[in-house]
């Protein structure tokens, strides 16, 4: 609850607007899907512990180096049991549980990770309805109902010909492209731009081979 009490008059002040943590986890996983090593600077680390924690289940570990967080190409990329050898999930809910924002990068980095996993979507229904994309790239993906769908990993994936159906499904099916051999194009990427401001020059920094088409 916030309780507020208007003034008669506002005055000048500085604010730093912090580390988008979505951007952050979407950007770890770009470094798992490639198998490079990356440096996020400014990444307000204390917001991620159940981010950390969820790439962990799939042999990914990250390094806080004070404010920034630093990803080794070195990863194994294996998925960790449960107790008793039972298969892990990855499940979403409110802050500050794992969000239910990059649902769709887990489950994509998934696919190239060895071993089973469950992705359960709590939050909102139709978040898993891009999977059939993955499929078409080669991934191995049981789609169980709107919220659940198991990945076997790891696949190898191929370049396809590709639709943005909204923010977050168009920035993984962008971190399967870099990481599937062969060329794709993905259309409607507008979507993608509505949460990744110049997503394209970004990744060219980094050594990616991607270009904005306009048609």
């Amino acid at each position: 609850m916030l309780t507020i009490e208007g003034v008669d008059h506002l005055h000048g002040g500085e604010f730093v607007v912090g580390a988008d943590y979505i951007e952050v986890g979407s950007f770890i996983g770009l470094a798992a899907m490639t198998c490079g090593e990356l440096l996020i600077r400014n990444a307000a680390p204390e917001h991620l512990p159940m981010v950390f924690l969820a790439f962990e289940r799939l042999g990914i570990h990250c390094q806080v180096r004070g404010t920034d967080v630093f990803v080794s190409a070195q990863q194994s990329l294996r998925i960790q049991d449960d107790l008793h050898n039972q298969v892990p999930k990855i499940d979403d809910g409110p802050w500050p549980a794992f969000p239910s924002d990059l649902m769709s990068i887990m489950l994509t980095v998934a696919t190239q990770c060895d071993g089973t996993i469950l992705m359960h979507e709590k939050m909102f229904e139709g978040r898993m309805f891009f999977v059939d994309k993955l499929m078409n790239m080669g991934a191995r993906v049981i789609l169980c109902d709107p919220y659940r769908a198991v990945v076997v990993g790891p696949s190898r994936l191929h370049g396809e010909r590709l639709e943005s159906p909204d923010i977050r499904a168009g920035m993984a099916l962008l971190l399967a492209a870099l990481g599937a051999r062969g060329q794709s194009v993905i259309n409607n990427i507008g979507q993608i731009d509505r949460g990744y401001e110049r997503i394209e020059e970004k990744l060219q920094k980094l050594g990616a081979k991607v270009e904005r088409v306009n048609d």
